[in-house]
């Protein structure tokens, strides 16, 4: 159990009708985000396969269209109804999940039992088959295909970290999976999103054939079908988001405890820290039920650090600020079967007020706290790093247009060195942004780092650390180059380049890495920050006096000033 198990209030049961009145708006609005985004997606089909309709005359194409998305539908019906049964053999397989009965649950969370028979009872549903997998990362899942037919499994890990209000919250929200009908939602969203590319791939087969109109018209439907696909990807995860959301929602309308899922998301993260920080490979169960699990494992640094070391909830709040205000945060989150912490947090807070009680994490300072950002420098930074980031295409475009301008008889070379100077020009910009001039670099601390707000993943910020190397960045991989640091506040992942590429990185790792285990370090180098943060290394240099330096920059630079300089030279001959 972590030391800090009780060191945020519990908070108190509202009546399960005034927390039904008091979400009702909010589950009104998940509720239609769902069903927009699946409205969209049945209209994706339903425009390519008119498209498709209209464009051909012959029987034989649509026979094969019609056969291919048979088939799809066939095998996702199959898939879907059978795949309990598979994965259980896979869960049995893999993890060695144990079916257990409720007796043994009420021994281990008597309220998450309680929670259990009265949703069951409420809705009418069978119990589910309850797992418990024996392993110390706290996770919980739950798959099937129709709600009768549902598996809630949790780990072990689960009942260490979280106290039973919390374990319950967990398992409410599993539960909420399940009344939702969820594995049936995003089943039936995935089948559309592979029926789009089925007929992007048929339509660019039959823009190989007939008379040239047609063919036009077949590539074109190609073309939408593609964007739809595309796009369609992006609305599945959109999708994934909003039944999290949902189920967030449930769990908290059901318990009356909206406080307590929030604690629990926080000490997930911690356990998941604190367990990666132990292992010597890499968790096959935290790894494989990424999508499936209540908690994304990436993102899970950030917070599980600030819960560690944080002695005020308002510490681990000031984390959130990058998730809930960052421009990056909605960018990273847009790849995500998972919203980000911080916005679970303050949805969860938000319901929290609604039934009258405190907010966890001081949340509602951290969102108060919102109005002293600049915003102006916020979106301003992402718009102008992210044309930074793009310097070398844009240059290598430009370079290409004033190539061709002033390209004339007996002066061919400035097509090929306008774009090569661009690129150059472009690949330099970049590199300078990315790597600022680390004489900048402050003395500070993890925490701090991961608590600015104004943090970007391409553009570096100059910082010093001192702590120790206690493992390498990749769990289980003997030859891993990258490391993990802790200091007093937090762990943060270091990034080491060798100038001589992979194999230099390869024998790093093989040869010096182990010897640096255990050691007090200052390094030196550029924080960053995604989902996870990390800082790419510029030097590290033990208390024993050995200096190791990485080089993050030295390619970049001598491919962007190689460019430059061959596409000068060009421009000399003239």
């Amino acid at each position: 159990m972590s030391p800090q198990s009780n060191s945020f209030p519990k908070a108190g049961r509202a009546a399960m009708g005034g927390v039904t009145l008091a979400m009702k708006g909010i589950g009104g609005n998940l509720a239609l985000a769902s069903s927009v985004t699946m409205t969209l997606m049945f209209g994706m089909v339903l425009v390519l396969c008119l498209g498709i309709s209209l464009i051909l005359t012959g029987e034989n194409p649509l026979t094969g269209l019609g056969i291919a998305v048979g088939i799809t539908l066939l095998f996702n019906i199959a898939a879907f109804f059978l795949s309990p049964w598979i994965m259980d053999l896979t869960q049995k397989w893999l993890y060695g999940t144990r079916w257990v009965e409720m007796s043994e649950l009420q021994e281990r969370s008597p309220e998450a039992a309680q929670i259990l028979q009265q949703v069951c009872a409420h809705h009418k549903l069978k119990q589910p088959r309850l797992g418990i997998i024996d392993d110390a990362n706290p996770t919980a899942f739950t798959y099937g295909s129709l709600p009768n037919s549902a598996r809630l499994v949790v780990s072990a890990g689960l009942f260490t970290y979280l106290d039973d209000d919390e374990v319950a919250t967990v398992y409410a929200h599993e539960l909420g999976h399940i009344v939702h009908w969820d594995f049936a939602v995003m089943t039936v969203a995935s089948t559309l999103v592979q029926i789009t590319y089925l007929i992007y791939t048929f339509a660019r087969r039959l823009g190989t054939r007939g008379g040239e109109k047609a063919k036009d018209m077949a590539q074109t439907v190609a073309l939408v079908a593609y964007i739809f696909y595309v796009v369609g990807t992006y609305l599945l995860l959109y999708l994934s988001r909003t039944r999290e959301y949902f189920a967030d929602r449930f769990a908290a309308e059901t318990t009356g405890n909206p406080n307590a899922l929030s604690r629990a998301l926080v000490k997930i993260a911690y356990g998941l820290v604190e367990e990666g920080q132990k292992a010597t490979e890499p968790s096959r169960l935290v790894e494989g039920t990424r999508a499936l699990g209540i908690y994304d494992h990436k993102a899970a640094t950030s917070t599980g650090t600030a819960y560690r070391v944080s002695a005020s909830p308002s510490q681990i709040g000031r984390v959130f600020l990058w998730d809930l205000f960052n421009p990056w945060g909605w960018w990273m989150e847009l790849n995500s079967t998972h919203p980000l912490t911080g916005k679970r947090v303050r949805a969860l807070s938000t319901y929290a007020e609604q039934l009258g009680l405190d907010m966890e994490f001081d949340m509602g300072r951290v969102v108060g706290e919102s109005r002293n950002l600049n915003k102006g420098k916020l979106y301003g930074s992402f718009v102008l790093d992210v044309g930074l980031y793009s310097a070398p295409i844009l240059g290598l475009i430009g370079g290409l247009l004033v190539g061709v301008l002033l390209m004339k008889p007996g002066f061919e070379q400035v097509a090929i060195a306008g774009p090569l100077l661009g690129l150059g020009i472009g690949i330099l910009v970049k590199t300078l942004v990315m790597f600022p001039n680390c004489d900048r670099a402050r003395d500070t601390d993890i925490l701090t780092l991961m608590s600015d707000p104004y943090a970007s993943p391409l553009r570096g910020q100059p910082a010093k650390l001192k702590g120790e190397l206690i493992g390498r960045g990749d769990a289980g991989y003997a030859f891993g180059s990258d490391l993990k640091l802790q200091d007093r506040t937090g762990l943060l992942f270091l990034r080491y380049a060798s100038r001589f590429g992979p194999i230099g990185n390869f024998l790093f790792g093989m040869k010096k890495v182990k010897g640096l285990l255990g050691m007090q370090v200052d390094t030196q180098g550029w924080f960053r920050r995604g989902v996870a943060p990390w800082m790419d290394l510029m030097q590290l240099q033990t208390d024993s006096g050995t200096t190791v330096k990485s080089y993050h920059r030295f390619w970049s630079f001598l491919l962007g000033g190689g460019a430059a300089i061959a596409g000068i030279l060009l421009l000399t001959l003239l």
